[in-house]
């Protein structure tokens, strides 16, 4: 049964079709398999609704949303303008400025996708002009866009906590330590990077000028605040700070910059519900599909035959970590985690793993995964935004994928990178 299944479903994306097509086929070979008559499609039908069921799914559509109207509007340009006035005159201060621009954009919109094309946009000319090869840029602006996995609100996080049923709340503070210390070391190499190769530095802002930057980013700062303050101040669930971070964003962007007019707004629903749709299609069939080769032991055949029944905790999250680095090199990551946390659930409790902090270390391996050659999502969205060939997108990817993995490793050893603001912020 599962040879047939998933064969068909790599014919299937061999052939071209988008991955809700083999999931859907696959979830529906599998129903066909094991149950007969009606069975098969109110069965299947069933498991699809029960997996787009959970009310803090409506959190995903609402983050899209307000980071759709962020990238649209002026925010983006602020944030980055801050950055640049306190560390732009550095060596290599351009690209620390890209890389926590990203990071901090990422605190506002939860999306990879949109902050590399909010912060790519605006700063890779600039960084050519000043002097970077177009590989370390474009690598750079790739790879800092995944911290926004980890730095809430991430999207891939409110997944995980939805399939797993983990405090998607936790999950957010969790994810904090990581995303900063992937930002340090990204900074440190950017560093190094600019005084190899000579680097010009940008002129010295003043701080009357670096006053009236941070003045300006003010507003798009109430992001965070809204998210973190709000969340663990016990003002929001994650699914209300969603809601509020869209009235923010459209009272920012129609009021107060001014920059979306009535039309604009519209345009940006629009996207946001044609991206939505796609993301809640993968959502159910994603569902449907898990269920199908739960009910067969598909998940619990395979890990057996690794003998992962034996490994203790540290040997489990490296199998975890490897699992969903090497999917999501293949596949969109919203689909690995519906896949795979559920094969891997009943192992995570029977050697007793925090789940937040599997939760922190499968989000890392989207991330990296997503950032890795040959199909890595956020290196498609870069050919798209930036206009040049996959060879040249991803030539200075190694070096960050070795720092990510390097992270990776770190947290499965020392967990409290992401659990010591969690048990701070949840103490019992």
């Amino acid at each position: 049964m599962a040879v047939t299944i998933f064969s068909i479903m790599i014919v299937l994306l061999l052939l071209g079709f988008p991955m809700m097509i083999p999931l859907i086929v696959g979830a529906f070979v599998g129903f066909f398999m094991l149950f007969d008559g009606m069975a098969q499609m109110e069965t299947m039908i069933q498991q699809m609704m029960a997996g787009i069921r959970p009310a803090s799914l409506i959190a995903v559509p609402m983050f899209i949303f307000a980071a759709d109207i962020m990238t649209r509007g002026q925010s983006a340009g602020r944030l980055i303008d801050m950055v640049m006035a306190f560390v732009g005159h550095l060596k290599g201060g351009l690209a620390v400025s890209t890389a926590a621009a990203c990071t901090m954009f990422g605190a506002v919109s939860g999306s990879t996708q949109a902050t590399v094309v909010a912060i790519g946009s605006p700063l890779r000319p600039r960084m050519l002009k000043a002097g970077y090869k177009d590989s370390f840029i474009l690598a750079l602006i790739v790879n800092s866009s995944d911290i926004a996995f980890l730095i809430p609100p991430s999207i891939g996080m409110i997944i995980y906590g939805v399939v797993s049923n983990t405090s998607i709340a936790e999950l957010f503070i969790a994810g904090i330590g990581p995303g900063l210390l992937i930002l340090v070391l990204f900074s440190i190499y950017s560093v190094i990077y600019a005084i190899r190769n000579n680097v010009p530095t940008e002129e010295k802002t003043t701080w009357p000028e670096r006053l009236r930057a941070v003045r300006q980013a003010l507003w798009p700062m109430g992001f965070p605040a809204i998210i973190i303050g709000g969340i663990y101040g016990g003002i929001f669930s994650p699914t209300e700070a969603a809601a509020a971070c869209v009235l923010y964003a459209l009272l920012l962007e129609t009021v107060v910059f001014r920059s979306l007019d009535f039309t604009g707004v519209y345009e940006t629903a629009k996207s946001t519900g044609l991206i939505t749709a796609v993301v809640f299609i993968l959502v159910g069939a994603g569902a449907a599909f898990s269920w199908v080769i739960s009910f067969a032991q598909i998940p619990q055949a395979i890990l057996g035959s690794i003998g992962i029944d034996e490994m203790g905790a540290i040997g489990v999250l490296f199998v975890i970590s490897i699992a969903f680095f090497i999917g999501c090199m293949f596949v969109d990551p919203i689909v690995v985690i519906l896949v795979l946390v559920p094969i891997f659930a009943p192992v995570v409790k029977s050697v007793g793993l925090d789940p937040v902090l599997v939760g922190t270390v499968i989000t890392l391996q989207v991330a990296i995964g997503s950032a890795t050659p040959p199909f890595g999502c956020d290196i498609f969205t870069a050919i798209a935004v930036f206009k040049r060939p996959y060879i040249d997108v991803v030539r200075g990817t190694p070096p960050f994928i070795l720092m990510l993995l390097s992270v990776s490793v770190a947290l499965i050893f020392f967990p409290q990178i992401a659990l010591f603001l969690r048990d701070l912020a949840f103490a019992k």
